[in-house]
């Protein structure tokens, strides 16, 4: 593998404290009004958005830089057609076969169920995945260190990107989700679907759930 020159830090601004805090803070807020979406708008999202926020979240960390995850963007109506169907087919298993009582009690609040109209709806969904390994530009076959957490910090760098960009988000997780490997064409052997993400902008009737986030104090101890 070629190996990696040293260059001085590019890109770095230093800032004073006090425009630090009020940037962490407002970053903050803005975060605070992003909320899982399961109502959505058919109205058409521009490609170059999707692709500006892609661009960050292949910026996220990960093992060795090696960048070990594919997103399959699916705009086309059939795709995304079948892939609600399978998506549903697996969720039924889970509502009423796989899930134990325990699962399905924290889950009534939200008031989810097998169906999957936003499957549809939405103007695109996102699928994830995770690649084991890769090939280098001579052809062999490289492994990949740490795949699932990389794939995971890009995941939430893309879910970020989409929210500040003005677009609503649904993480989706049938499980298994092999089906996606083969309804998008992508090698069961190298990669593994992460979680099928579903953007665009929120239905004009959207509702969620009056949810509460654990306060600060709970989540973080500092040493």
């Amino acid at each position: 593998m070629d190996e990696y020159p040293f260059i001085a830090l590019p890109g770095y601004r230093k800032r004073s404290e006090d425009e630090m805090r009020r940037r962490a803070s407002d970053f903050r807020a803005e975060l605070k009004r992003r909320r899982t979406v399961r109502h959505f708008s058919s109205r058409p999202v521009a490609r170059a958005i999707i692709d500006e926020c892609l661009g960050a979240a292949t910026t996220a960390p990960s093992g060795a830089n090696l960048q070990p995850w594919h997103f399959v963007v699916v705009g086309d109506a059939e795709t995304k057609r079948r892939i609600r169907e399978a998506a549903e087919e697996e969720e039924r298993r889970f509502y009423h076969h796989r899930a134990p009582q325990e699962w399905l009690d924290a889950l009534a609040p939200l008031g989810t169920d097998e169906t999957k109209p936003f499957l549809e709806k939405a103007p695109w969904l996102i699928a994830v995945f995770s690649q084991k390994h890769g090939r280098l530009a001579d052809g062999r076959k490289v492994k990949h260190y740490y795949p699932m957490e990389s794939v995971g910090l890009a995941t939430g760098m893309l879910i970020a990107a989409l929210h500040v960009a003005g677009l609503a988000t649904l993480t989706h997780t049938p499980s298994p989700m092999a089906f996606l490997n083969e309804i998008l064409g992508r090698p069961k052997s190298a990669e593994r679907p992460f979680l099928l993400l579903v953007t665009g902008y929120p239905a004009e009737n959207a509702t969620v759930p009056d949810i509460r986030r654990k306060p600060l104090d709970e989540v973080v101890s500092y040493i």
